[in-house]
C-alpha cells in the first residue's frame, strides 16, 4: 500500500473545501500552566457528525470512479466512522452500508458488491485526515508539538504527514492498538476495552503502521482514569462536551505523559464530542483525586 504524502493532503484539502468546518484552534490558559507550555486546543469535536472522520471519508469516496460510485460503499465501525460514511455518502449521492467491527469480513465486501472503504488504513483518508494537520500549523505556526488520540491511527498517521513537527499519539492502556503493532513489527489483533470506545480498535493496518513508524516520533499511553480526568478538565475548563477518546490527548499532557520542552507551544486534538449521554454523565460526575 502507497503512503500518503504532503501533496495528497494538499489535494485532498481542496477537495473536501466546503464540505467539512474548519474547526477552531483555541489557546487554553490553565492547560499551558499545567504542563508549562503554550498550550492550544484543536477542537474537531465541532465537525460535521461530531469528529474528524468526514474528513478523510469526505476525500475516499470523491476518489471513486463512477463505476465504484455507482456500486456504493460499504465500511465498518464501531460508531464515528459509521456516521462519516453516511454522511459522506450522502453528500456524494452514493449508497452507503455499515457493518459493526465484530462480524465485518471481506465476505461482506464480495456479498454486496460494494467498494470497501476502510475506516482507517487507506491512504487517500489519511490524506483526507491530513487536512486537520495543515489547518494547525496555519493557525499555530510555530508549534512545536501535535498530541492525536489514536485508535486505528488513521488520523495520526494523517496528521504526521502534513505537519513538520513532532507528533505524539496517545493510546488507552486497555486498547494499545498501535504500540502493539509497532513492538511486534507488524499489525496485531487485540481486545480492547477502554472507557474510550472511539480508540478501541482491534488491530492496526499494515500502511497505517508503515506510516506511524516513519513519521510519528512518540506513541504514550493514558489509564481510563487519566482519560477521564482530561475528559473533566475539557468539560470544566475549556467548555468542550468531548467524548472519552477525544479527551485522550488533553489527559495524557494533564498527566505529564508527554515531555515538553518548558516554553515550547503544544497542541491537543480533540477528536470528537459522540459521548454516550450515561458514560457522560458518569465521568463528569466523579470528582478527581487531589
Amino acid at each position: 500500500m502507497t503512503q500518503p504524502t504532503r501533496d495528497d493532503v494538499l489535494t485532498a484539502r481542496e477537495v473536501i473545501a466546503g464540505r467539512v468546518h474548519r474547526t477552531p484552534t483555541f489557546r487554553s490558559a490553565t492547560l499551558g500552566e499545567r504542563i508549562g507550555a503554550q498550550a492550544f486546543l484543536k477542537a474537531e469535536l465541532f465537525q460535521k457528525t461530531g469528529s474528524f472522520k468526514p474528513r478523510g471519508m469526505l476525500a475516499k469516496i470523491a476518489s471513486l470512479g463512477a463505476d465504484e460510485a455507482a456500486r456504493g460503499i460499504v465500511t465498518w465501525s464501531a460508531g464515528n466512522a459509521a456516521q462519516a460514511a453516511a454522511f459522506a455518502a450522502a453528500q456524494s449521492g452514493i449508497d452507503c452500508r455499515v457493518f459493526m467491527w465484530r462480524t465485518a469480513n471481506l465476505a461482506l465486501v464480495r456479498g454486496t458488491g460494494r467498494v470497501f472503504v476502510h475506516p482507517f488504513d487507506d491512504p487517500v483518508l489519511q490524506a483526507g485526515h491530513g487536512s486537520l494537520g495543515l489547518e494547525v500549523v496555519e493557525d499555530v505556526p510555530d508549534v512545536d508539538t501535535i498530541v492525536v488520540p489514536v485508535g486505528g491511527g488513521g488520523l495520526i498517521a494523517g496528521v504526521a504527514t502534513a505537519a513538520d513537527c513532532r507528533v505524539v499519539g496517545v493510546e488507552p492502556e486497555a486498547a494499545p492498538t498501535l504500540t502493539t503493532a509497532l513492538a511486534a513489527g507488524r499489525p496485531e489483533a487485540i481486545r480492547p476495552s477502554s472507557i474510550a470506545d472511539g480508540l478501541n480498535a482491534p488491530f492496526t493496518g499494515e500502511g497505517t503502521l508503515a506510516v506511524c513508524r516513519e513519521r510519528v516520533d512518540e506513541i504514550v499511553l493514558v489509564s481510563d482514569g487519566e482519560i477521564a480526568a482530561g475528559m473533566r478538565f475539557l468539560y470544566s475548563r475549556a467548555k468542550l462536551a468531548c467524548e472519552p477518546a477525544g479527551a485522550a490527548a488533553t489527559a495524557a499532557l494533564l498527566a505529564g505523559k508527554v515531555t515538553v520542552e518548558p516554553g515550547s507551544t503544544v497542541v491537543a486534538v480533540v477528536s470528537g464530542g459522540n459521548a454516550d449521554p450515561k458514560v457522560a454523565s458518569a465521568i463528569l460526575g466523579e470528582a478527581d483525586e487531589s
